[in-house]
């Protein structure tokens, strides 16, 4: 209850150098009564993001995968997706004194020299157990000679999972789902022409002989996947850096991915042909190009974490190679016979190893268009 003195004690003026509150507000606080600024309902939104960014980029090729477009971006004002994301970046606290320094992808001298390493380590092994196993023809019997072949399996198997573990080549935790796929296409780039050659002359009658050319080649050709994949993460990310738009990005990422192709098909080519002619083949090696082609495409996209695709696309491969002989034997059955005549109508116009090489090219080139769409997206290229 108020007394009557304080009733009548005078309240002092406020002093002059304390402005009131509604001059601390000054003359534009009227305007920011309005809408509020767009842009904090996105800080709210890629809160985790912008924090783990180290740079503007990264923000923004994680908003890209978001949805984010640059038509988007010009509703919060921003003239494209990097505006807001430097915006973006610019606002939320870093506790790091000096500016981010955005530096491509890539390993050390060292730690170059490590992967590259590793990744001649399986053709070596392919090598090695084929010159043993040429030299010692006649010499060993034959459990002798599987002892070696089985040592020799083992040996590049351990070697590939070093050189796919590490390097370029190197998929995030979850991409490795696509082994057993690859294993069936390379059983078959070894047995299969063998296999649809007997099933189409009215067997099979026989034990199935081996073409380990393929294999040799394909080994010898993970130094060079290595590179080339290394090549186009370094040239995509330094394209990403010095883009001001998500469609310029995407337009000078396209010739890279084909100029990265055609540097490893002019690598395993002159590999498949010297491994043919090294085990006594002879041919073109269509189908295990389009077997190296297939599997390089599908690694790629596994490096930056899209695996789903290139399993799919080796998936496909698979499946075809199986219908092939399966719809042959089909066709042995009464009133099942038109299931063959695909079957024998390609077999007669490429031979046995048109099988493979309509599947591993078909799906290659649809695992290539692919690519070109989805490593476009500056999501595809950002680091963990």
């Amino acid at each position: 209850m108020p007394r009557p003195e304080d009733a009548a004690t005078p309240v002092p003026d406020r002093p002059a150098e304390i402005p009131s509150r509604a001059a601390r507000r000054g003359p534009g606080a009227s305007a920011r009564r309005g809408p509020a600024d767009p842009v904090t309902f996105l800080m709210h939104h890629h809160r985790d993001l912008r924090e783990r960014a180290v740079s503007p980029l990264e923000i923004a090729a994680g908003s890209a995968a978001h949805g984010l477009t640059d038509r988007t971006a010009a509703r919060y004002r921003h003239r494209d997706v990097f505006a807001l994301a430097e915006e973006l970046y610019a606002r939320t606290p870093h506790w790091s004194t000096g500016p981010a320094v955005t530096t491509p992808p890539g390993p050390d001298t060292e730690a170059r020299a490590g992967w590259a390493l590793f990744a001649l380590l399986p053709g070596a092994a392919c090598l090695a157990t084929a010159g043993l196993l040429r030299i010692t023809e006649g010499v060993l019997g034959g459990g002798a000679r599987a002892a070696v072949t089985v040592t020799g399996a083992l040996l590049t198997c351990l070697a590939l999972r070093l050189c796919l573990s590490r390097g370029p080549l190197r998929a995030p935790e979850g991409a490795g789902r696509a082994g057993m796929y690859a294993c069936w296409l390379l059983s078959f780039a070894v047995y299969g022409e063998e296999l649809i050659a007997q099933v189409v002359s009215g067997g099979p009658d026989g034990p199935w002989q081996a073409a380990p050319a393929p294999l040799l080649g394909l080994a010898a050709a993970l130094a060079p996947a290595a590179w080339c994949a290394h090549l186009f993460t370094v040239r995509a990310h330094r394209k990403l850096a010095g883009s001001r738009a998500l469609e310029e990005f995407g337009a000078g990422v396209s010739p890279l991915l084909l100029a990265a192709l055609v540097l490893f098909l002019c690598a395993l080519l002159p590999l498949l042909l010297l491994a043919d002619l090294g085990l006594g083949s002879t041919g073109t090696p269509v189908a295990a190009t389009a077997l190296g082609v297939l599997f390089f495409l599908a690694r790629l996209l596994a490096t930056h974490g899209l695996p789903e695709p290139g399993t799919l696309a080796l998936a496909a491969a698979c499946a075809v190679e199986a219908a092939a002989p399966a719809l042959v034997l089909a066709g042995r059955l009464p009133g099942l016979e038109p299931l063959a005549l695909p079957v024998h109508a390609l077999v007669a116009a490429g031979g046995p190893g048109a099988v493979p090489a309509l599947a591993c090219g078909a799906a290659a080139l649809g695992l290539l268009v692919h690519s070109a769409a989805a490593l476009s997206r500056a999501s595809a290229h950002t680091r963990a």
